[in-house]
Order: structure tokens, then sequence, then C-alpha cells
């Protein structure tokens, strides 16, 4: 039987647009399911317990979760509640887990505080505790074109929505940093790559997929 994946998407989007790095991942043989929530209506620790009923359901041995955004602090929410999951590894794509300069701005003004919903807690302060219960790999991207332009700019790198600064969380296996924006997270063949070697191996690089492949071959 195949390992499954699990995406989880961010705030604003129903998980439509993770179709590219949907493909990649079926490419390298995993049965992927996406995890729909409201981002807006549920906070991040409601929408943990019904991804952990969703996780449930699926009757593959292993489960592996790749989150974008905000969806990384869902599945934080879900190790935070019921840490006891089946084997597999985690993705986060550009999660703030530190807190976002970006949703504090959006909460300051009450003209846009609305947008932020039910998850303005978490985008605004971060994550809860990890206890690095599994393998966990953190992707911040390094090209600064996003919503942060609108709203003053971003100090050091950044995505152009979230700094990589607020990506880091302690605890995870493995961080790296690749020369795309927040939403170029979702469509680069190289992060796609990168999120296949650290399912497969539990670590970034290219020495870490010339190992799998040797090993294949």
């Amino acid at each position: 039987m195949k390992e499954a994946v699990i995406l989880v998407h961010g705030l604003w989007t129903n998980g439509m647009e993770m179709w590219r790095l949907r493909q990649h991942l079926s490419s390298a043989g995993y049965d992927c399911y996406l995890f729909h929530y409201s981002s807006m209506r549920s906070s991040p620790e409601e929408n943990a317990q019904r991804l952990n009923e969703y996780a449930k359901s699926l009757s593959a041995p292993v489960v592996h979760f790749v989150c974008h955004s905000l969806g990384g602090l869902v599945v934080l929410h879900l190790f935070d509640q019921h840490p006891t999951q089946k084997p597999g590894r985690i993705v986060l794509l550009g999660t703030p887990v530190n807190g976002s300069m970006v949703a504090q701005r959006l909460y300051k003004n009450k003209l846009t505080r609305w947008l932020l919903g039910r998850s303005v807690d978490d985008l605004a302060s971060g994550h809860p505790h990890w206890f690095s219960w599994r393998d966990l790999g953190i992707i911040a991207g390094t090209l600064p074109i996003g919503a942060g332009i609108l709203l003053g700019g971003l100090k050091g790198a950044n995505d152009g929505t979230v700094a990589v600064d607020e990506a880091v969380l302690h605890g995870a296996t493995d961080f790296i940093t690749l020369p795309v924006s927040h939403t170029g997270l979702l469509y680069s063949e190289q992060v796609a790559v990168q999120v296949v070697t650290f399912l497969r191996a539990g670590k970034f690089g290219d020495e870490a997929m010339n190992l799998l492949l040797d090993a294949a071959g």
C-alpha cells in the first residue's frame, strides 16, 4: 500500500492552489489527500480536531503532512492535541511559527482585522510547543514578493509575506531557504523536489536525494 500525504492549505484558500505540488507528489508515488478547512470561521485548534479525524480515516500505514503557511499551524496544533499519529514526516512551507508581522499589522487596523478571522491569535503570536514528535522539515522563501510589500515591507530575508526568522522552529529536523515567494512555494519544482527528498530521507539537500537514488539503483 502506498504512503499517504495530506496537503493542508493556508489562509484564504481552499487547497486548489496546491495542485502543482500535488502532481509532483503523486508522480513520486504518494497517494495525496487534500484537507480542506475554514481558515476564517474556525480556529487552528478546531481545525486540528477535524484533521485528526480525517487522518484517522485513511487506511495508509504511513501518513505524511505537507502544509503551506497557516496549514502548518493547524498541524502543530494537531500534534499538540493528538501526538499519537501514524508514522510519517512533516514539511512546513512558509509557516509563520513565531507569529507574522503581516498578521500583526492587519490586526492593528480595524478595517483589516476581519481578514484574519478566527486564526488571528495563532498568526499574530505563533505556534504551540513542538516536542519533536517526528521528523519535521521547514522550507522558507527568500523572494520578497507578496502582501508584506503593501503593508510597509518586512525586515530581513522574507518571501513577501513571511520572514525567514518567523519560520524558524526550535526542534525542527531540518531547515532550508529557497529563492521563491510565499505563493511560489507551491509552484516551484525545486521546492517540490526538496519536499519529496525530506519525506523519503528525513532531510533536505541533493546529497540526501543521491543517497536515495543509489539505494534504489
